[in-house]
């Protein structure tokens, strides 16, 4: 058998491990808003260089460990990978970066919502690039979640685009990252990869201006240097994770991180939840059950 994990067929079934892999990432992305409130004070794009810097030797090292080095030698040699990990590797930059900012303006409810309507959208791109027909529940969710959508942008004036950008950024990130053919350890690195020399510029210019916190605090620098394994951590545990699980389990676990966020978002950092999100929330949860039913049912008879 050849020495990928991309190529590995695993079992349609739920396990142990798979179980235990899926919460623990879930958990940590349900976490992460505190982190990034801790590091508001610092620029975004600070950040994300930081993010993707450190998570480079970490991503490294594990595919060390498991033997996926080839795997990444071999698609360092192929022009189309390239271009499409170097697709994935934008999306993916655009979605941190958008989430580190809102988390930091105070807008981590909008992150919630976002990813809440993250599946939904992925059924609608489904339907129109990969012309997937859509079930009557799966066009009545749709449409709860666009009146919630209507709800917000007439309230607020103007579209939700925090939400909207993650969404986009995210759903367009997961249908390319399906044609990347690298398994998920070897196509994180490669991502991470290929954004480090931006990733050395943006540091780079940070601190000849005199504007980079790396370094200029003890509290700062470890704060940065944390943001390797609390970025590169969650992502590949996932990967491995997703493996051990049926699709439809994951599904529904995919709702453990934007509850989380939600109730840090209301409870911790006492962001305003008016009578419009009041609205529109529960017309989102209301979208995800009618989606979520017939894996539920699944799960129950499995």
């Amino acid at each position: 058998m050849a020495n990928s994990d991309a190529v590995a067929v695993p079992k349609n079934e739920d396990t142990p491990r798979g179980f235990a892999f899926g919460l623990t990432a879930y958990f940590l992305w349900g976490f992460l808003p505190l982190y990034m409130k801790a590091v508001a004070h610092i620029s975004p794009v600070e950040v994300i260089a930081h993010r993707i810097l450190w998570s480079l030797p970490i991503a490294g090292v594990v595919l060390l460990i498991l033997g996926r080095t080839a795997d990444v030698k071999r698609a360092l040699r192929s022009p189309r990978t390239l271009l499409m990990a170097g697709l994935t590797a934008a999306l993916i930059s655009v979605n941190w970066g958008i989430y580190v900012w809102a988390i930091g303006a105070g807008r981590a409810l909008d992150t919630a919502l976002g990813y809440f309507i993250n599946p939904l959208f992925s059924i609608f791109l489904g339907a129109v690039l990969l012309k997937e027909p859509l079930k009557p529940a799966q066009i009545a969710a749709i449409a709860l979640a666009a009146i919630a959508v209507a709800i917000l942008t007439i309230e607020a004036g103007t579209l939700p685009w925090v939400a909207l950008a993650l969404t986009f950024s995210w759903g367009f990130y997961a249908f390319f990252r399906k044609t990347l053919p690298v398994g998920p350890n070897q196509g994180f690195f490669l991502e991470v990869l290929l954004l480090t020399p931006v990733a050395l510029g943006i540091m780079a210019y940070m601190q000849a201006s005199g504007k980079a916190h790396f370094l200029s605090n003890n509290h700062d620098t470890l704060l940065l240097l944390a943001s390797g394994i609390i970025t590169a951590g969650p992502l590949m545990i996932y990967a491995n994770g997703a493996k051990l699980l049926r699709l439809s389990t994951i599904g529904i676990m995919q709702y453990i991180a934007p509850t989380m966020i939600f109730l840090i978002a209301v409870f911790i950092f006492k962001e305003p939840f008016g009578t419009a999100r009041a609205i529109a929330f529960p017309l989102i949860w209301a979208a995800l059950v009618i989606y979520s039913w017939p894996m539920l049912r699944a799960l129950r008879k499995t």
